[in-house]
């Protein structure tokens, strides 16, 4: 009888209710701050207005928390849960999307750099002759010799990984383990982690 709005709501009808009523009622069951909330779902939802992901994911939040702070009065019959649900899969959705976008973006940045890179060389060609020419011969035998030791390090670390990741396959056959294997096994664990470490600063010193 005392509705601000009557029903059927729209969203903007629903959210309007909120604050007409928020000090009067609803302020009673959850907490007042939550007007925030709903002021700010109002502001970005009502309009109509294109929003982006990052402000999408603060809305879902927002929303979450709202629905989250009405549970502890009452499940509504199952409807709560299940709508905080719905949110919770969209927010995690959205989040995936977002990172995916940002692993897209990293990798069009590093084709675009491989790009003008490649351009860069193939417009300085009689350069780079020149100024591999005025290098002293040793300086190329001993590039060759770094680019055999760094190829050699790698080789063995593979080398390695291979030898200690079939001595542990090998031995999570429980019925072949025992007493006498158990240490090697032990032994090829620990053995990993060190060169899991090694392959890191490895991979840290190509990316630098």
């Amino acid at each position: 009888q005392i509705l601000y709005l009557k029903p059927p709501w729209t969203l903007a009808n629903l959210l309007k209710c909120y604050k007409q009523h928020w000090m009067a009622v609803f302020g009673f069951v959850v907490p007042r701050s939550l007007l925030s909330t709903v002021e700010c779902l109002y502001k970005h939802l009502c309009p109509g207005k294109t929003i982006d992901s990052s402000t999408a994911s603060v809305l879902l939040q927002e929303s979450k928390k709202l629905l989250h702070a009405f549970s502890s009065r009452s499940d509504y019959h199952g409807v709560l849960p299940r709508a905080y649900a719905e949110v919770n899969k969209l927010y995690q959705t959205l989040a995936e999307v977002r990172a995916a976008l940002q692993d897209f973006s990293e990798d069009v940045m590093v084709l675009s750099e491989n790009a003008v890179c490649e351009k860069m060389e193939a417009t300085t060609p009689n350069l780079q002759n020149y100024e591999e020419k005025k290098l002293h011969p040793s300086f190329h035998v001993a590039q060759e010799n770094r680019h055999q030791e760094i190829w050699s390090v790698l080789e063995g670390v593979w080398n390695t990984i291979n030898l200690y990741s079939n001595e542990i396959f090998q031995k999570l056959d429980l019925s072949a383990v025992t007493v006498t294997a158990k240490s090697s096994f032990e032994e090829a664990f620990l053995g990993l982690q060190k060169l899991l470490a090694a392959v890191n600063d490895i991979r840290e010193g190509i990316s630098r």
